[in-house]
């Protein structure tokens, strides 16, 4: 009768495995989708931010051919968003300023939208 009850457990064991094996993989999956989207949705504001500093007044790099030449541009990343430093490396911590939050939305500050800043939200 002991064995019957231990080959029993058996399969209990084996299902719980795989009930926490398979959470484990859910909040691992949710947490690199938010990741994800938030460091898309940053480099979309970097591109946002490029093309809107592009201005005709600027001095543009050139490209000369042999026969033919084209004006170039040139964009600088710097540090925005929830960037630590100007390499990029990503941060929301004290130095940080301010973050792209998604879930906040958009404030109206004097007319102007504005996205929350990383203290909003706590």
């Amino acid at each position: 009768m002991l064995k019957a009850i231990l080959k029993d457990e058996a399969g209990f064991v084996v299902s719980t495995e795989l009930v926490l094996i398979a959470t484990i993989l859910v909040i691992g999956l949710i947490v690199g989708q938010t990741t994800l989207r938030d460091q898309v949705v940053t480099e979309l504001a970097d591109v946002a931010d490029a093309i809107s500093a592009i201005d005709q007044s600027y001095a543009y790099s050139d490209i000369t051919g042999h026969s033919s030449s084209t004006a170039g541009t040139v964009f600088d990343d710097e540090a925005d968003f929830c960037d630590v430093s100007d390499s990029g490396e990503q941060g929301t911590g004290a130095g940080s300023g301010t973050c792209v939050l998604i879930d906040n939305g958009v404030s109206e500050q004097n007319g102007a939208q504005t996205i929350a800043e990383a203290s909003d939200s706590i």
